[in-house]
């Protein structure tokens, strides 16, 4: 089973009478917590303005359409702070070899061909060989939307009628009724993109799809082929936790907690608490067996 880790909470805070507190740019009292992010569900959250028009193009059939983004980064930003006096640091684009800071109109991109040479790339020449933007979502086949891997997903855009609400509303209700997504190219902005157009809560959305070369296959992992051939009672009871784990997805079920944590820490901190972290006790290791039976043993008590 592959997935991405999810991260740790960290661990739990308490107030500590004693320690160095973190300089501020003014008193915490201040600052208006309402400012803060709030943290949780953002309701009645409204997209911002369409950074791509064009259309789905299928043959001699054009949907005229909008890309909005539709995905909101919610990760703290933090800024790197001179910890004497509290202030964010600046960057400069510095010349490595005589130190100077270098203005944008002396600069010029560079290919490394060799460790410290490079061949110098003029804004022309590349501007040059940019893919065609035809503002087009070429489609040149339909595809069973279970057949693809996500593993080549890479970022999904909400697909808005502009005025083809009639064509739109045919698409979507083909796509849906025979379970396809429609495959093909996008150009955005220097970067011609593998996309499917597919249907998502009532709507088309489109995900741009990394290239072949540029995921690792898992061949290319040495230790892959020499996994052992699990045990047959050690397989039974990994087969019952995953039977016993089973259900319905819902992204819901997972909080971002390391967010949750950090808000509460500036809220604590913005109170005028110190704070200092318990030191985390690793868990005793298991071995395999007893590992599965006692899963089987904690499942069985819910």
């Amino acid at each position: 089973m592959t997935g991405r880790k999810s991260p740790e909470s960290p661990p739990p805070a308490k107030q500590a009478s004693h320690g160095k507190r973190s300089p501020v740019t003014k008193p915490a009292s201040m600052v208006k917590t309402e400012h803060l992010p709030a943290g949780g569900e953002e309701h009645g959250a409204q997209p911002g303005r369409a950074f791509w028009s064009g259309s789905i193009t299928i043959g001699l059939v054009n949907v005229p359409v909008r890309l909005h983004t539709m995905v909101r980064d919610r990760s703290f930003a933090f800024r790197l702070l001179h910890r004497d006096d509290g202030q964010p640091l600046k960057y400069d684009r510095v010349c490595s070899r005589d130190g100077k800071v270098v203005p944008w109109s002396e600069t010029v991109k560079g290919y490394e061909i060799r460790k410290g040479e490079f061949l110098v790339f003029e804004p022309d020449e590349l501007k040059a060989i940019l893919p065609e933007s035809d503002r087009k979502i070429r489609i040149d086949k339909f595809v069973y939307y279970l057949s693809l891997d996500p593993v080549y997903f890479d970022s999904s855009f909400i697909l808005v009628p502009d005025r083809s609400e009639e064509a739109y509303g045919l698409l979507l209700a083909a796509l849906q009724d025979l379970g396809r997504a429609a495959a093909g190219t996008i150009t955005l902005r220097t970067k011609e993109y593998p996309a499917i157009v597919h249907v998502y809560d009532g709507a088309l959305v489109l995900t741009t799809l990394r290239h072949a070369d540029e995921v690792i296959p898992p061949h290319a992992f040495s230790i892959l082929p020499e996994l052992p051939v699990p045990k047959a009672a050690e397989l039974a009871l990994a087969k019952k936790i995953v039977t016993d784990l089973s259900g319905d997805f819902s992204i819901n079920d997972y909080p971002d907690r390391y967010r949750e944590a950090v808000l509460a820490l500036v809220h604590k901190k913005l109170a005028g608490e110190n704070i200092v972290y318990e030191e985390p006790h690793p868990g005793q290791a298991k071995e395999l067996m007893q590992a599965l039976q006692e899963t089987i043993a904690t499942l069985a008590k819910k």
